[in-house]
């Protein structure tokens, strides 16, 4: 029967570890994941940020752009036919 004390004590121990290891394990991965996902949310509003700069240099530029080349072809042309 003593052997058998013995090896419950030594399997008890190392279930402890083990429990113990994925105790930390799963510590750290929330940390980890916790930092994956801030860095993602950050990377999100950078790029919305982005989109929306776009869309506007997009929404005020286009016509400014377009106006501005119709008036140097107009140019053009009159001084062809001149």
């Amino acid at each position: 029967m003593e052997w058998a004390y013995v090896l419950v004590i030594i399997l008890s121990i190392f279930l402890a570890l083990f429990l113990l290891v994925g105790i930390i394990l799963v510590v750290l991965l929330i940390r980890v994941t916790t930092q994956i996902k801030a860095v993602t949310d950050s990377a999100r509003r950078t790029a919305e940020s982005i989109e929306g700069m776009v869309g506007n240099a997009g929404r005020f530029a286009g016509p400014e752009l377009l106006a501005r080349s119709l008036f140097k072809q107009v140019k053009k042309f009159k001084k062809k036919e001149k």
